[in-house]
């Protein structure tokens, strides 16, 4: 009797602590996150792989205004999940954020294929060897609308998507065999699969069915990831929203600001903690002191006029606690290594461009029938990027995990500069690459024809295109695992949205580059490295290592970041001792529960 009173005492607190009879989360929400995913990649891929095409033949834009179109889409799509980040951490949450920013995403494309089936939303076909009509301002604005409404569903979705299912599992339980490490390997993998898909089989029904088919399948995938996402709703682990993250971090700074004055006491103990302030954002356990950027600490410093009484919450704009003077930290810290991926973002987008437009120029038949699109040529990177996920997870790791003692095999950090070290030689074979094709060409007398097929197979392409690949295996998914671990817990999805900030600001000096190298590279003679209208007269090699020059200095630049980083220092409360994957510090961790 005793003990079914105590077991029913133990129900009660658990429905009064919000706690459910079943364990949120975990393995079996894979499949609701994974198909979302499939589905949602192989859309937007599907939709914008081939998009330079499109301009291009459908449109009739010139070749670097298309490419500008192209990335200047591409970087705004990575800066817009700064605002979708906000929105989820501050009061949306994860999964209606990635809901309703799907929808509007739908949107977008639905609009966009319409103008592929609606004749008059698209410029007359060219006629033998006229001047091509461009596409007029009224057509073009619908590009822009859908373009804009793709880059706002961006800003919701891809912020979150990853961050909400590294949620699943919980770190801090002793019995998660499976670590959120694992996970991005697999949502990576499950991605670039997606992506095999799109730029095999959407890009080939794109360029000998119509677009009207070939974007309204995309369309369609993405109404299914919606579907997809919704249905696991029961089974997700939900956090919840702990407020604003950008307020606590000016909160902060703005603390500093008024006590700056102040001198720093002998020992960081008389700071100002207070654990049930941060209850909220701090479920995975409490950020230590470090002693960096010491002028940040005078925030957490007590003085009189902060009245601090029994119970009661000193004003935040006065006071803060240490765990939020290390959250500004820890945000600043991260800075300098997630730019230090810029450049390299900016060498990929170049596979969209001009490495695309190499393609069209040569020989892509497999059979006497059948030759692969130029905008399949990316499934040469995905593929490579594949075959690294599996290695690096199922063989890389377990070999390196003898050396380093580390349950990840090796950091972040150094899994990040291998990418680095990989990308700086693809761009560097490009040039050698462009320098045959060009070579041939002239041996055939074909640099003035820019629309006849050089007879050069494609498969000198594909070294490069596989070494960005294999680059991103290393480079793009440790960068996830760097911003989702080392970001305070309560700002995960603004961490991911700052890896997607470097995605856009890499784009973006794409597209800056471009415009610089277009501009200061013409000749009165009409030369340019990167010409409009014959690239078999251009420097693309040049511009391939200038970008080769550009990121042999910011590799320098990430071993020196790299070498001062500071790993975040928390402090867990569990009911037994464990080891940080990363930085070896001892952590004692405490089982919470966050699930809605």
């Amino acid at each position: 009797m005793e003990e079914q009173s105590k077991n029913k005492i133990s129900e009660e607190e658990k429905q009064l602590h919000g706690k459910p009879s079943r364990r949120k989360g975990g393995l079996i929400t894979m499949p609701f996150i994974f198909a979302n995913e499939m589905c949602e990649k192989m859309a937007v891929v599907g939709f914008h792989s081939n998009m330079i095409s499109y301009l291009t033949t459908q449109l009739h834009l010139p070749l670097t205004k298309a490419a500008n179109t192209l990335t200047n889409f591409a970087g705004t799509s990575s800066l817009t999940p700064l605002v979708g980040a906000f929105i989820a951490d501050s009061f949306a949450g994860r999964f209606w954020t990635i809901t309703f920013a799907s929808i509007i995403y739908q949107i977008g494309m639905t609009v966009l294929t319409i103008s592929a089936i609606i004749p008059t939303l698209r410029p007359p076909p060219c006629k033998g060897e006229e001047v091509c009509v461009v596409a007029d301002t009224a057509q073009l604005s619908v590009l822009y609308i859908a373009l804009l409404l793709g880059a706002i569903g961006s800003g919701g979705i891809r912020p979150c998507v990853v961050a909400f299912g590294a949620d699943q599992f919980d770190e801090s339980d002793p019995e998660q065999t499976t670590k959120p490490w694992n996970y991005f390997n697999w949502f990576y993998f499950i991605m670039g699969a997606a992506v095999l898909v799109a730029v095999t089989v959407l890009v080939y029904i794109q360029d000998n069915v119509g677009w009207g088919v070939g974007l309204g399948i995309p369309t369609l995938a993405m109404f299914l990831s919606v579907i997809a996402f919704v249905g696991g709703f029961r089974l997700y682990r939900h956090l919840r929203p702990s407020g604003s993250p950008f307020t606590r971090l000016i909160q902060v700074a703005v603390a500093a600001f008024h006590k700056r004055k102040l001198s720093m006491v002998s020992d960081h103990t008389l700071l100002y903690f207070n654990d049930e302030i941060d209850a909220t954002i701090s479920l995975d356990g409490i950020l230590t002191h470090t002693k960096h950027m010491s002028f940040l600490d005078k925030a957490a410093i007590k003085t009189e006029e902060d009245n601090l009484k029994s119970g009661q919450i000193p004003n935040l704009w006065r006071l803060s606690t240490v765990h939020r003077v290390e959250e500004l930290k820890s945000v600043i810290r991260m800075g300098p290594i997630g730019a230090s991926g810029i450049l390299l973002f900016t060498a990929y987008a170049q596979q969209g461009t001009f490495s695309l437009q190499q393609a069209k120029t040569m020989n892509r038949h497999l059979t006497k029938s059948f030759q692969i699109p130029a905008g399949s040529m990316s499934v040469f990177t995905t593929v490579a990027m594949l075959c690294t996920v599996v290695f690096y997870d199922r063989i890389f790791v377990k070999i390196a995990r003898k050396f380093t003692g580390l349950e990840r095999g090796i950091t972040f950090l150094y899994r990040m500069g291998i990418g680095f070290v990989i990308s700086l030689i693809a761009t560097l074979i490009a040039g050698f690459v462009e320098i045959k094709r060009k070579q041939v060409a002239l041996e055939h007398g074909l640099l003035d024809k820019p629309h006849t097929v050089i007879p050069i197979s494609f498969m000198w392409l594909i070294p490069q295109y596989s070494l960005h690949g294999i680059a991103e295996a290393f480079m793009s998914i440790g960068s996830l695992e760097f911003f989702y671990d080392q970001a305070p817990e309560s700002m995960r999805s603004t961490a991911m949205a700052l890896f997607w900030m470097s995605i856009s600001i890499g784009n973006y000096a794409s597209t800056l580059l471009v415009t610089l190298v277009h501009t200061f590279s013409a000749k009165p003679d009409g030369s340019n490295w990167l010409p409009d209208k014959n690239l078999n007269q251009g420097r693309l090699e040049y511009f391939y290592w200038l970008i080769t020059l550009l990121q042999a200095i910011n590799f320098v630049y990430y071993l020196w970041c790299a070498k001062i980083y500071t790993y975040k220092p928390v402090q867990v409360h569990h009911s037994k001792k464990v080891n940080s994957p990363v930085s070896g510090e001892l952590r004692l961790s405490k089982k919470n529960l966050v699930d809605a």
